[in-house]
């Protein structure tokens, strides 16, 4: 699900020194380019000057005193009293000659040091003079940069717990048997291979490429910022399929570049599934450290988003200062079912990983908060606020808005290895109401998925929901009332809708959107939905129901809009018994925790 995000404040401050600061040249670094910074170069080198000077005047008293319009600043005498005294009965002793000649030579070894720094800072302050206002700004900022990373070296990640890894199963290979389809499964890497050259040539640390204009481009969702989102995001599609020198590449990018300190707002939904749920993906496939933990720093920067009356989390969250808020147009600044309902399976990972147990409190928490909740005709609202804790506008859609949160429902239970039974029963009640009030069939026979708005059924289905068929036939097995083979065949019937969708169009690439009014059946009926945005749905139903039942027709149907690297490798490769995969397609181990108690859960695993 995809949606509208608002331009991130941006900047960085950095911080001034006040007039009437003791600290001078150590500070430099951190001022910002004003009329102030070259007075201080110039009072610098004043300072220096007036050391100099010090030690070619004639002295009688024990401290010389400057004002230098900052501060009184008392500089000591190199001979004290009693060290003249000592000196003088050296000398009568007739030792003293030696030491006397000795330290003459150092102050005049001292004298010449002063020399040497004062025409040393004049001069800098000369070149300082002569840059201009561009190159002073860089130099400022080379210097605040070093500082940062020297803060971060002294300040370094704590160490993770050690945990056991779960059993990970059918991580590589996947050949599917048969040259026909090996060869579709070719193809399809080549096209991933492609992908992934053109952007690292055109786009590299960038969120996107653009790929006719051929330069790199930074969403708002990730708050304008170059998060390296595609690097993240493609890192378990290219270790799955074998492209090892470019998940190298990518790694090495992340070791080096991938920074969360950024003043930037962005959205906690997009950066779970797309960030998180990525990097945990990677470690778990890999092995590799790193990923993890990425995976938890970036973590840490998401918790301040749950700060609110309820503990429904905001919709975006500043990584640097952890302030929270909502999208203006969400029925009065509401959080959004699909976007908070959709943090679970990373956040119970999260936990296991770090033994920290308040990511899995505060899933657990939203969980508990809607269960107490009056729910209209048994369905979820789209909204809810969380400063309240009602409800917002009563808009239902298995689509966008909500369509995550069904399926992280039904995924909680197939990852705690089907003993969270409560995320079940939650799941079911759900379909169940969906099912009485949402599914219905057209004339022509096709089953669709409608949209609930304001007390009535709105006969439109969106390319988001088609993910549903999947999600039905996923969830089969487990189903109350015996209802396995039911829920097999809607989720066949809903793939069989999609298509649809697909195949009444010029490109067989589906739309956006699709009624079924008027005459009109799976078609786009408004312009503003007549397009195409790479969505998976569809081909992510083909999918499932390929797995569980080995029709062809699905791999026929997945070839004409040709990709999904899955659908043509055997069941052997991610085996959905030891995989489950969160809503960005990262896949997460099944957690076979036996008797462990989940930090922060009361309930035996």
């Amino acid at each position: 699900m995809t949606t509208p995000a608002l331009l991130p404040l941006s900047g960085r401050r950095i911080p001034t020194l006040s007039p009437g600061a003791s600290s001078f040249p150590h500070h430099r670094a951190t001022l910002r380019l004003s009329e102030k910074f070259i007075l201080l170069l110039i009072l610098s080198a004043f300072i220096t000057l007036c050391f100099g000077a010090f030690f070619f005047l004639p002295d009688n008293s024990k401290h010389k005193r400057f004002d230098f319009g900052l501060e009184d600043v008392l500089i000591p005498h190199i001979e004290s009293e009693k060290e003249a005294r000592h000196s003088s009965r050296q000398v009568i002793h007739g030792v003293g000659g030696h030491d006397e000649h000795r330290h003459r030579e150092e102050e005049e070894s001292l004298r010449d040091k002063i020399r040497a720094d004062h025409e040393r800072a004049l001069q800098e302050a000369k070149e300082k003079l002569r840059k201009s206002k561009e190159e002073l700004k860089a130099e400022i900022q080379t210097e605040k940069t070093k500082v940062v990373e020297d803060l971060k070296k002294k300040d370094g990640p704590k160490p993770l717990p050690p945990v056991p890894m779960p059993k990970l199963v059918g991580v590589s290979d996947g050949d599917p048997g048969d040259s026909d389809t090996k060869e579709k499964r070719d193809k399809i890497r080549e096209m991933m291979k492609h992908a992934w050259d053109s952007y690292r040539q055109y786009g590299w640390g960038h969120n996107e490429l653009k790929p006719i204009a051929k330069k790199g481009h930074s969403t708002n969702i990730f708050g304008n910022s170059q998060m390296g989102a595609t690097i993240v995001d493609a890192l378990d599609t290219l270790y799955i399929m074998g492209l090892h020198d470019e998940f190298k590449d990518g790694q090495e990018w992340i070791e080096q570049n991938l920074d969360f300190s950024v003043n930037a707002e962005v959205s906690v939904f997009e950066v779970n599934i797309r960030f998180i749920g990525g990097l945990l993906a990677a470690y778990y496939l890999s092995g590799q450290e790193v990923f993890k933990v990425k995976a938890v720093q970036l973590a840490e920067k998401l918790l301040p988003a749950f700060n609110t009356p309820t503990g429904i989390p905001w919709a975006m969250v500043n990584l640097k200062s952890g302030v929270g808020r909502n999208w203006g147009w969400a029925s009065a600044g509401s959080s959004i079912l699909a976007e908070f309902g959709t943090l679970h399976m990373e956040f119970v990972h999260l936990t296991y990983l770090t033994g920290n147990p308040a990511y899995y409190q505060k899933v657990m928490h939203i969980r508990k908060l809607l269960a107490k909740m009056d729910r209209p005709n048994g369905l979820y609202p789209n909204y809810l606020n969380p400063r309240t804790g009602r409800w917002g506008q009563h808009h239902t859609s298995v689509g966008g808005l909500g369509d995550s949160f069904y399926e992280y429902l039904l995924k909680a239970w197939l990852m705690s290895d089907k003993t969270d039974t409560e995320a079940r029963k939650t799941y079911d009640d759900a379909i169940e109401a969906i099912e009485r009030h949402l599914i219905r069939k057209s004339n022509g026979g096709l089953t669709f998925i409608g949209e609930w708005k304001n007390g009535h059924l709105e006969r439109k289905m969106g390319h988001l929901t088609c993910f549903a068929g999947g999600m039905f036939a996923l969830g089969a097995d487990g189903s109350p009332d015996d209802k396995a083979g039911h829920y097999l065949q809607l989720g066949a019937e809903i793939a069989h809708t999609c298509h649809e969708s697909y195949d009444r169009t010029v490109l067989k690439l589906g739309p956006e959107a699709f009624k079924f009014d008027s005459g009109l059946e799976a078609v786009a009926v408004r312009q503003n939905e007549k397009y195409y945005i790479l969505r998976p749905e569809v081909i992510e139903t083909y999918w499932y129901m390929w797995r569980f039942t080995h029709d062809p027709k699905y791999r026929q149907w997945g070839w004409e809009a040709v990709y999904l690297y899955l659908l043509f490798s055997s069941d052997e490769l991610l085996p959905l018994e030891n995989w489950v995969f969160n809503t960005e397609a990262h896949p997460l181990p099944v957690l076979h925790l036996g008797n462990i108690t989940l930090p922060g859960s009361e309930t035996q695993r």
